[in-house]
């Protein structure tokens, strides 16, 4: 059986894959949603949800850096690699020990064909397709809501000292958007630093501080209020924003409660 990854490597099997390690957090909780759980054997450290996963699993390093014969003892099937969250080395490291599957993710239907690529290879097509078509309910639901609704302007703090900020051609841009805000920093790239006195920061009508990568904690956003006493500062789940996978089914009704 032949498939492709999302950097469009040819990937062959001659069965499916019973032993699976792997190494990007959404994707794992995406696996465990969808019923693999059984078959995971090799999780990072930061493959939080669901929680008891790391206590009955080989942990096998972070997504940057890894135990190779780790893994390679695990003798896995097939690794679950992505683009953006594990590097090059890692991937090269990797192809040795098994089949490498890696996604690249930048927008919604990069999502959902990635969950169509999993249902495919570990023979689960139905429960992959009423995955998406109930996450595309939820985004369908929440748009109505947002009708005649106009668009705040939001700057999305992702890190602190030095201050950065999501602008575009990320997925959490994405995210923002698809929750209902504009933003302020989207003629920039990726994540940049920023100083405070940042003429877009000063345009927007709401700041949020992202619960990950960096932990932003209540004397944050007091320190933040202090700066821009007349704007609306809120911590949000950056999980919600910037995970993809099965994790967008909670994504919609977390948006609505922004607006609420």
């Amino acid at each position: 059986m032949n498939y492709t990854d999302q950097l469009k490597r040819e990937i062959q099997l001659k069965k499916t894959p019973k032993r699976i390690v792997s190494l990007v957090p959404s994707q794992t909780e995406l696996l465990v949603d969808i019923g693999l759980e059984a078959s995971i054997v090799g999780v990072t450290k930061f493959c939080v949800h669901p929680k008891h996963l790391r206590m009955s699993k080989a942990v096998v390093g972070g997504t940057k850096k890894i135990n190779i014969e780790k893994i390679k003892a695990l003798r896995p099937d097939i690794i679950l690699c992505n683009k953006e969250e594990n590097t090059k080395e890692i991937i090269s490291e990797l192809e040795d020990i098994a089949l490498i599957h890696i996604s690249d993710i930048y927008n919604l239907d990069d999502c959902f064909e990635l969950i169509n690529m999993y249902g495919e290879i570990f023979d689960i097509k139905r429960t992959t397709s009423t995955l998406v078509s109930n996450i595309k309910l939820e985004r369908e639901t929440f748009q109505v809501q947002l009708q005649n609704k106009a668009k705040l302007k939001v700057a999305y703090f992702i890190w602190k000292a030095p201050w950065m900020v999501a602008a575009s051609e990320n997925f959490i841009d994405v995210m923002v958007n698809e929750a209902g805000f504009s933003n302020v920093f989207e003629a920039e790239k990726r994540y940049p630093e920023i100083d405070l006195d940042n003429s877009k920061l000063k345009s927007a009508d709401v700041i949020f501080l992202s619960s990950e990568p960096f932990p932003f904690k209540n004397d944050d956003l007091v320190e933040l209020q202090s700066q821009f006493p007349n704007k609306t500062i809120k911590i949000v789940d950056g999980e919600l924003f910037s995970w993809y996978g099965s994790r967008l089914l909670r994504s919609y009704n977390y948006f609505q409660t922004l607006h609420d």
